[in-house]
């Protein structure tokens, strides 16, 4: 078990940790949830113009894709997107945008405080650009598409830039 070519191992970093955040659907999760499960997750924030979507579409298309050919062991896997713009994607949002992409894939979104604490335990890096004069703004973050164990212990970045082949292929290397 480790990662292709094309991805990372994180076994034995410190990235990770215990949250409870807001769900799409409004109610509190936490990371300890979800204990048992692989667990493939994403941060970015739903007003991206193109590299979130795009991350969150291929990340999703391949777990569709490892779902198919491995029924028992993708059902291990829960995908999930964590907003880093709390501001901006209330769950309502959040839910909007996820409901784009695969059917099992949560939404949270959190008090800007929150959110903060989240990314800094889990290395992620985000940055408010300026706002336009109609009050606009992007955000810049780290792109990377993490597998953490049944544990909550941090495997591997997925190579989301490979396409929906390479998660698939990712996600064949590490889930037991």
């Amino acid at each position: 078990m480790g990662p292709s070519p094309d991805g990372v191992d994180l076994r034995g970093s410190e990235i990770g940790g215990e949250f409870t955040l807001t769900s799409d659907e409004g109610k509190d999760v936490s990371w300890s949830d979800f204990d048992g499960q692989y667990r493939l997750v994403y941060f970015g924030f739903a007003y991206c113009p193109d590299i979130c979507p795009t991350d969150v579409g291929r990340f999703s298309q391949g777990l569709s894709s490892f779902e198919q050919e491995n029924p028992e062991l993708g059902a291990k896997v829960q995908p999930i997107f964590v907003t880093i713009d709390p501001e901006r994607d209330t769950p309502e949002v959040v839910g909007e945008f996820i409901d784009n992409f695969h059917p099992r894939l949560i939404g949270l979104t959190g008090t800007p405080e929150q959110i903060a604490k989240v990314a800094e335990d889990f290395g992620v890096v985000a940055i408010k650009g300026e706002e336009t004069a109609e009050g606009g703004y992007l955000m810049e973050h780290s792109t990377f598409t993490y597998l953490f164990g049944p544990q909550g212990e941090p495997l591997g970045i997925v190579p989301t830039d490979k396409g929906p082949e390479g998660v698939a292929a990712e996600l064949e290397r590490w889930v037991r």
